[in-house]
Protein backbone atom coordinates (compact mmCIF):
# COMPACT_ATOMS: atom_id res chain seq x y z
CA UNK A 1 0.00 0.00 0.00
CA UNK A 2 1.44 3.28 -0.85
CA UNK A 3 2.09 5.66 1.79
CA UNK A 4 0.48 9.36 1.41
CA UNK A 5 1.69 12.60 3.50
CA UNK A 6 -1.19 15.43 3.86
CA UNK A 7 0.10 18.90 3.29
CA UNK A 8 -1.74 22.31 2.24
CA UNK A 9 -0.92 25.58 0.37
CA UNK A 10 0.00 28.23 2.32
CA UNK A 11 0.31 31.04 -0.85
CA UNK A 12 0.45 30.75 -4.82
CA UNK A 13 2.88 32.71 -6.65
CA UNK A 14 3.40 34.61 -9.83
CA UNK A 15 6.26 36.35 -11.43
CA UNK A 16 6.84 37.87 -15.25
CA UNK A 17 10.14 37.72 -15.13
CA UNK A 18 12.77 35.49 -14.38
CA UNK A 19 14.72 35.06 -11.62
CA UNK A 20 12.99 37.75 -9.28
CA UNK A 21 10.63 37.17 -6.21
CA UNK A 22 7.07 36.32 -6.88
CA UNK A 23 4.12 38.01 -5.99
CA UNK A 24 1.04 36.33 -3.54
CA UNK A 25 -2.08 35.99 -5.98
CA UNK A 26 -5.66 34.52 -4.86
CA UNK A 27 -4.74 31.64 -7.31
CA UNK A 28 -3.16 29.70 -9.88
CA UNK A 29 -4.68 28.02 -13.22
CA UNK A 30 -2.18 24.95 -13.83
CA UNK A 31 -2.18 23.90 -17.57
CA UNK A 32 -1.37 20.21 -18.52
CA UNK A 33 2.46 20.28 -19.75
CA UNK A 34 2.53 24.34 -19.79
CA UNK A 35 2.47 25.36 -15.92
CA UNK A 36 1.26 27.71 -14.44
CA UNK A 37 -0.53 30.16 -16.68
CA UNK A 38 1.39 34.20 -17.03
CA UNK A 39 4.50 33.34 -14.73
CA UNK A 40 7.57 33.47 -16.24
CA UNK A 41 8.88 29.78 -15.84
CA UNK A 42 5.47 29.00 -17.62
CA UNK A 43 6.50 26.15 -20.91
CA UNK A 44 10.14 25.72 -19.41
CA UNK A 45 11.63 22.20 -17.60
CA UNK A 46 10.76 23.97 -14.27
CA UNK A 47 7.31 24.38 -14.82
CA UNK A 48 6.21 24.43 -11.16
CA UNK A 49 8.11 25.57 -8.33
CA UNK A 50 7.19 24.21 -4.73
CA UNK A 51 8.79 25.37 -1.18
CA UNK A 52 7.98 23.95 2.36
CA UNK A 53 6.94 27.18 4.80
CA UNK A 54 9.85 24.85 6.76
CA UNK A 55 12.20 26.27 4.01
CA UNK A 56 11.59 29.61 4.69
CA UNK A 57 11.39 29.72 8.66
CA UNK A 58 14.60 28.35 8.63
CA UNK A 59 15.49 31.07 6.65
CA UNK A 60 13.79 33.65 9.19
CA UNK A 61 15.84 31.98 11.82
CA UNK A 62 19.11 33.01 10.48
CA UNK A 63 17.39 36.45 10.76
CA UNK A 64 16.30 37.06 7.24
CA UNK A 65 12.84 38.60 6.48
CA UNK A 66 11.39 36.60 3.91
CA UNK A 67 7.91 35.55 2.85
CA UNK A 68 5.76 32.77 0.84
CA UNK A 69 7.18 33.84 -3.46
CA UNK A 70 10.47 35.55 -2.15
CA UNK A 71 12.39 32.64 -3.43
CA UNK A 72 10.73 32.61 -6.44
CA UNK A 73 8.34 29.46 -5.63
CA UNK A 74 5.03 28.93 -7.13
CA UNK A 75 3.16 27.64 -4.29
CA UNK A 76 4.48 27.58 -0.42
CA UNK A 77 3.16 24.75 1.11
CA UNK A 78 2.54 23.81 4.72
CA UNK A 79 5.23 23.49 7.07
CA UNK A 80 4.36 19.47 7.99
CA UNK A 81 6.16 18.81 4.73
CA UNK A 82 9.80 18.62 4.77
CA UNK A 83 12.16 18.81 1.85
CA UNK A 84 13.15 15.07 2.54
CA UNK A 85 9.52 13.99 1.85
CA UNK A 86 9.78 14.57 -1.83
CA UNK A 87 11.09 12.14 -4.84
CA UNK A 88 11.51 12.80 -8.01
CA UNK A 89 8.39 10.77 -10.23
CA UNK A 90 5.90 11.48 -6.87
CA UNK A 91 3.05 13.02 -7.37
CA UNK A 92 1.05 15.59 -5.55
CA UNK A 93 -2.55 15.73 -5.98
CA UNK A 94 -5.20 18.40 -5.17
CA UNK A 95 -8.28 18.33 -3.23
CA UNK A 96 -9.64 20.24 -6.86
CA UNK A 97 -8.25 17.42 -8.67
CA UNK A 98 -4.94 19.27 -9.88
CA UNK A 99 -1.65 16.49 -10.17
CA UNK A 100 1.78 17.26 -10.66
CA UNK A 101 4.92 14.88 -10.68
CA UNK A 102 8.12 15.88 -9.15
CA UNK A 103 10.43 15.96 -11.67
CA UNK A 104 14.02 17.86 -10.08
CA UNK A 105 14.62 18.63 -6.47
CA UNK A 106 16.75 21.48 -6.39
CA UNK A 107 18.60 23.62 -9.02
CA UNK A 108 21.42 25.63 -9.71
CA UNK A 109 21.76 29.35 -7.89
CA UNK A 110 22.17 32.13 -10.22
CA UNK A 111 24.41 34.37 -7.76
CA UNK A 112 23.44 37.37 -9.38
CA UNK A 113 19.56 36.77 -9.22
CA UNK A 114 17.52 39.37 -7.49
CA UNK A 115 16.10 36.54 -4.54
CA UNK A 116 20.34 36.32 -4.01
CA UNK A 117 20.51 39.94 -3.39
CA UNK A 118 17.83 40.19 -1.59
CA UNK A 119 17.89 37.60 0.99
CA UNK A 120 21.45 36.95 0.60
CA UNK A 121 21.20 33.19 0.94
CA UNK A 122 18.81 30.66 -1.16
CA UNK A 123 17.34 27.46 -0.16
CA UNK A 124 16.26 26.55 -3.70
CA UNK A 125 19.45 24.47 -4.95
CA UNK A 126 18.76 22.05 -2.28
CA UNK A 127 14.93 22.33 -0.88
CA UNK A 128 13.04 23.74 -4.17
CA UNK A 129 10.78 20.99 -5.55
CA UNK A 130 10.27 21.32 -9.68
CA UNK A 131 6.81 19.83 -11.20
CA UNK A 132 5.66 19.31 -14.53
CA UNK A 133 1.78 19.56 -14.95
CA UNK A 134 0.06 16.43 -15.38
CA UNK A 135 -3.59 17.49 -15.12
CA UNK A 136 -4.43 21.37 -14.67
CA UNK A 137 -6.73 23.25 -13.05
CA UNK A 138 -7.00 25.99 -10.09
CA UNK A 139 -4.45 25.75 -6.75
CA UNK A 140 -5.55 28.63 -3.89
CA UNK A 141 -4.21 29.12 -0.41
CA UNK A 142 -5.64 26.52 1.96
CA UNK A 143 -6.46 23.64 -0.39
CA UNK A 144 -5.30 20.33 0.85
CA UNK A 145 -2.31 18.60 -1.14
CA UNK A 146 -1.45 15.10 -0.68
CA UNK A 147 2.14 13.69 -1.32
CA UNK A 148 2.06 9.81 -2.61
CA UNK A 149 5.10 8.14 -1.81
CA UNK A 150 5.71 5.51 -3.98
Amino acid sequence: MKKTRHAYVISVNISVKKGTPKTPVRKIILIKDIGVKGDAHQGSQKQVSLLSMKSIQKMRALGLEVNPGDFAENITLSENIKPEDFRVGQRIITNRGVVLEITRIGKKCHTACNIMRITGKCVMPKEGVFAKVIKGGIIKPGDTIILRKH
